[in-house]
């Protein structure tokens, strides 16, 4: 995969946009983002790291474009291997957290606070859709910091932000400080998402738009694991017994097993299992991304 990087008038439209944060090229073993001042190498071996260093030097005189810092990250096979990124530019001294623009929404991102940064900028395009709907209410599993949350608060919509990491939903709170959105009539819950959806079920909640976008491997309560290649089917299951007729669900996950067409079958499935009858559609990527460097996501319309 050729490296391509955007060009200086796509960097124009993102400044129009109000948006800050956003992919900057693509390579067959590796990425580099922007986060407002600062930038972030994602690769899978010390070659690419540095060749993408070294172009983006090339490509940022072209572009006019300058940094505060650098950082790397390097992509691990298994989750446990992760870190967080190191500084390879800019002042050692300096706040590691500070906040970016999508679309004129404020985000919050700490390059110290683990393996992601805070905003996973290939969801751009879902996060606006979920604007675009004006939702009534929305729950957000696998929340991490609330980015989600956010776009259906801004809609007017009633969340509830579910993620068994307090300090990431300490984060998702602070977003939505950060946009002026007062929390009180959002909630956000640790626990575990298989635990409390049918808690949720039991109490006779049921909202128009969810998501679900869990990771590909993480510990959960009790000793247990999830596993989205085993475990997805399931969570979907959960999900539909507190979903409205006509709900809109995100389907989405980072693992390299699941295309969007097999989150289709699986949602096909799913349906079927449950007796429920819907349609599917995936918005663009954005604009930046080639096939196959971001997220697999689907849309699921229940009829």
């Amino acid at each position: 995969m050729k490296t391509t990087w955007i060009e200086r008038d796509l960097l124009a439209h993102f400044e129009q946009q109000k948006t800050n944060a956003h992919r900057l090229c693509s390579a067959s073993r590796g990425w580099m983002e922007r986060y407002g001042d600062d930038v972030l190498v994602s690769f899978h071996d010390d070659a690419t790291r540095e060749r993408l260093t070294t172009e983006y030097f090339l490509w940022a005189e072209r572009a006019g474009f300058s940094l505060k810092r650098m950082f790397a990250r390097f992509l691990p096979r298994e989750n446990a291997e992760r870190v967080a990124p190191m500084l390879l530019l800019g002042d050692a001294d300096a706040e590691r957290r500070s906040v970016v623009l999508e679309h004129g929404w404020h985000f919050g991102v700490d390059f110290t606070a683990g393996y992601s940064a805070g905003l996973f900028i290939d969801q751009r395009e879902n996060r606006r859709f979920v604007r675009s709907t004006s939702p009534k209410n929305m729950l957000n599993c696998f929340a991490y910091t609330c980015s989600f949350s956010v776009a259906a608060a801004a809609a007017g919509a009633k969340t509830l932000s579910i993620d068994l990491s307090r300090k990431s939903l300490e984060r998702g709170r602070v977003n939505f400080a950060l946009n002026s959105l007062s929390t009180t009539e959002h909630r956000f819950i640790a626990d575990d998402v298989f635990e409390l959806l049918p808690r949720l079920a039991r109490r006779g909640e049921k909202f128009d738009l969810l998501i679900l976008d869990p990771p590909t491997f993480s510990k959960v309560r009790r000793g247990k694991s999830f596993r989205v290649e085993s475990d997805f089917e399931r969570l979907l299951i959960a999900a539909l017994e507190v979903a409205e007729r006509g709900a809109r669900i995100l389907l989405s996950t980072n693992c390299s097993n699941l295309d969007s067409r097999a989150l289709e079958v699986m949602g096909r499935f799913c349906l079927k299992t449950t007796r429920r009858a819907g349609s599917f559609h995936r918005e663009p990527l954005p604009v930046e991304f080639s096939p196959g460097s971001a997220a697999s996501t689907v849309w699921l319309t229940l009829r």
